[in-house]
């Protein structure tokens, strides 16, 4: 298939070799023209550079560009995926610090103490509204594809003003719920399942393995081994006491980052001081740190990749699919 898939924000190297393997693994989309996009010209020579090598070491046929000119990024394009940061994570960790000072803390504080801060959503809104003003002008029978957050206040607002763009948000969320069939020992592929919601907020109200309702097994776990997996997983697992006591209150299960610092930690009486943290095991700073510590690793063993031209980037991101559910949509 000859398309033109256009990334915005593709200097996130991680994100943009995760498209581009599952590109490599849908046999339909061999040929494709992809447009990486970022202003950030160091990393956007070393996403390019790992995903023309992973394509190569693949033996597919991808016409990778790269580009720091949107505008040029969406000539031609059929699809736009938008996974950009504008502000960065410095900037949101640096009001952080900000709104500490001032009383607040995790959880309840969606857009204080979350990676849909306000201070960061002012400028991603600012380029949301630029990339659709740019695609209705360029390429206007595109899709828009939007990852970066905020997707669901995004979506809503961008729905509303350009009701003649082509718009989907995606969350993918709902991938939590093969976290539960691996605790539980099920197959994820003879799963069912049913997870309504919005981004950062989606519920599991039917789950079946192989046709048989998974919920009485949830239960006896809950009852039985669920203390056991406490005393042994991280601080804010999807899986810890705050989803099994939410799940009891509302019949339903958080999936994802529902109820995780992910999501915003949502709700807040399970975070109301340090000590009712550490009775439902819950540590949204411990969680955050770990986050940009790994990914602070990972950039690092991307650019050392991409720097060594011997080093085979299929052995370090073998080719599997990456379960996101971008390519495949």
């Amino acid at each position: 298939m000859d398309i033109k898939i256009s990334i915005m924000g593709a200097g996130s190297a991680a994100f943009s070799l995760k498209l581009i393997r599952d590109i490599c693994l849908t046999p339909s989309l061999e040929h494709s023209t992809i447009s990486l996009m970022d202003i950030d010209q160091e990393r956007l020579d070393a996403a390019y550079a790992l995903c023309r090598r992973y394509a190569d070491e693949m033996g597919v046929r991808l016409q990778i560009e790269k580009t720091t000119d949107r505008r040029e990024a969406l000539r031609g394009a059929d699809f736009v995926i938008n996974t950009a940061l504008v502000a960065g994570h410095r900037r949101l960790q640096e009001g952080w610090a900000i709104a500490r000072r001032y009383g607040y803390r995790f959880g309840g504080s969606y857009h204080i103490m979350h990676d849909e801060a306000f201070w960061i959503n002012f400028y991603q809104f600012r380029l949301f509204d630029a990339i659709i003003r740019d695609i209705l002008e360029i390429c206007p029978e595109a899709w828009y594809i939007q990852i970066a957050n905020p997707v669901l206040a995004g979506i809503t607002y961008l729905g509303r003003k350009y009701r003649e763009a082509k718009i989907v948000g995606l969350c993918h969320g709902f991938s939590g719920v093969y976290h539960i069939a691996e605790v539980l020992g099920l197959d994820k592929d003879r799963l069912h399942f049913q997870i309504p919601g919005v981004n950062h907020f989606v519920w599991l109200t039917h789950l079946y393995h192989e046709g048989q309702d998974v919920f009485p097994t949830l239960d006896e776990w809950i009852e039985r081994e669920a203390p056991k997996y406490w005393a042994t997983c991280r601080p804010s697992s999807d899986l810890g006491p705050k989803a099994v006591d939410l799940y009891k209150r509302f019949g339903a299960f958080p999936i994802g980052d529902t109820c995780t610092p992910g999501g915003g930690a949502w709700p807040w009486w399970y975070h109301t001081d340090v000590e009712t943290e550490r009775r439902w095991r819950e540590d949204p700073e411990g969680w955050w740190g770990r986050y940009f510590s790994s990914l602070e690793r990972r950039i690092q063993q991307l650019h050392r990749i991409a720097h060594d031209s011997s080093a085979k980037v299929t052995e370090a991101f073998p080719p599997e699919k990456s379960g996101e559910s971008i390519i495949p949509l």
